[in-house]
């Protein structure tokens, strides 16, 4: 019988995302999914020319929300994921576009389908608490 991990406990989430390294790529392509994709035109716009910074913090973000240490804290300091966002228009349309980015990008990975669709899912808190209006 195999025993499934339980995601969201612990690193046990970080470890099946391939740790920071995992997390890196993992932010390297969903920028490369806003950066092609139609849909997202609107929130790429929201972001500078040179999506390095960006995709840093992604990763670093991720790494602490999935139960690793606190890389963003580290470098960047404390994040409020509402008050980072408030100066931006989004809606529920660039919520989505965020979130279609994100799953394009864990197509690019071998992870087992139970972790992608739980990544997706817990990844809508924080997306939602992106949205500005609407």
């Amino acid at each position: 019988m195999t025993v499934l991990p339980v995601y969201g406990q612990g690193d046990t989430s970080l470890q099946a995302a391939g740790g920071f390294a995992g997390l890196q790529k993992l932010a390297a392509d969903f920028y490369v999914a806003m950066n092609t994709r139609a849909d997202a035109a609107v929130i790429r716009a929201m972001h500078p020319a040179d999506l390095s910074e960006s995709t840093d913090k992604l990763a670093r973000f991720l790494t602490g929300w999935l139960g690793g240490p606190s890389l963003y804290r580290e470098k960047y300091g404390p994040i409020s994921i509402p008050r980072a966002h408030s100066h931006l228009a989004i809606g529920t349309a660039e919520r989505d576009a965020w979130l279609a980015c994100m799953a394009q990008a864990l197509t690019q990975h071998d992870y087992t389908p139970e972790f992608k669709a739980y990544l997706l899912r817990a990844l809508s808190v924080p997306a939602e608490r992106c949205r500005t209006q609407d």
